[in-house]
């Protein structure tokens, strides 16, 4: 369904819908590892909902191995600070494009999950969807310039979001005044998303999410 391309200059895989467009558009922003074969199978998953989905390779083709963190921590601090920059121009990139309704959302996990806040504070996004967003905290001061529907989604067992954080984003995003659903699954932790990754993967939260994701974003992109 989907094929390594460049989408205004930025590379990146990117799956299209069967059938004639136009389609609403989303970013499909990757985890620390890099853009892997599972931020792939999220992106045709998407596209099989009738989105135009285009995930940026903001690391050029580098990727950390599952479990090598020092890998994924030495590539996020090399690529991390230019890729809200390439996420920008993605997002020029589906507004010009042919087959975009004009509509444009964003989703990520993990580091993606900040890179997806960190857009629709830059960019006006039509909906952000947030899984498990690492370092989330360090981006709460920008987050009055958000004006997007906002989706979160998180595991009570997460070692990597600070205690109380989820709490506090939820909270922000009331006093925002923005339109939001922030969800804490139970028995689950960082990336209980991940299908295949069994240490990790938590099958009724995912499904749950997945439901909770499709529905959110058909509201605000369809």
């Amino acid at each position: 369904m989907g094929e390594m391309t460049q989408l205004n200059s930025v590379p990146g895989y990117l799956a299209t819908p069967t059938g004639d467009g136009p389609f609403p558009a989303l970013l499909v922003i990757q985890e620390w590892w890099g853009l892997d074969a599972q931020t792939k199978s999220i992106a045709d998953r998407f596209a099989a909902e009738g989105y135009l989905a285009f995930s940026p390779d903001v690391y050029h083709g580098e990727l950390a191995a599952l479990g090598d963190g020092e890998k994924a921590m030495a590539l996020v601090t090399k690529y991390g600070p230019t890729a809200p920059d390439e996420l920008e121009k993605v997002f020029e990139g589906f507004q010009s494009h042919p087959q975009c309704s004009g509509k444009v959302g964003s989703v990520g996990f993990c580091f993606g999950g900040r890179m997806s806040l960190v857009l629709g504070i830059r960019r006006p996004l039509n909906a952000v969807c947030t899984f498990y967003g690492g370092g989330m905290q360090t981006i709460f001061d920008q987050m009055p310039a958000l004006r997007a529907p906002v989706l979160g989604l998180f595991g009570d067992a997460d070692q990597s979001i600070p205690v109380g954080t989820v709490e506090q984003f939820d909270k922000l995003l009331g006093e925002l005044g923005l339109e939001h659903e922030v969800i804490v699954y139970p028995n689950s932790g960082h990336a209980f998303f991940r299908d295949s990754d069994a240490n990790v993967y938590k099958p009724e939260a995912s499904k749950d999410a997945w439901e909770r994701v499709k529905k959110f974003f058909a509201k605000h992109l369809q």
